[in-house]
């Protein structure tokens, strides 16, 4: 992440998308891991004076569409390392 910001690897969102998907890959905790690297996607973007992410404008930590939205494009990030959806779910 470091070489990333100092170097303009990527867009922010983008660093800040790929910072969050590696950080809820390793999982620390029994739950809320997605409520914690979400924040700190958040707080990365915050620091660099950009928007805070949406993410989906409600609230996906209860079943549901958007949490699936969410779900599938975190799936596919990690496995395609495609940020595509990710990006827009962020910002939607």
């Amino acid at each position: 992440m470091k070489y990333w910001h100092a170097n303009g690897i990527f867009k922010s969102d983008e660093r800040a998308a790929r910072l969050h998907c590696r950080l809820v890959t390793i999982h620390p905790f029994p739950n809320g891991n997605g409520r914690c690297t979400r924040l700190i996607a958040d707080m990365y973007l915050v620091s660099i004076d950009e928007p805070m992410f949406t993410w989906g404008s409600r609230s996906i930590d209860v079943d549901g569409d958007a949490r699936k939205r969410y779900i599938d494009a975190l799936v596919k990030a990690r496995n395609e390392v495609d940020y595509e959806d990710l990006l827009a779910f962020a910002r939607s």
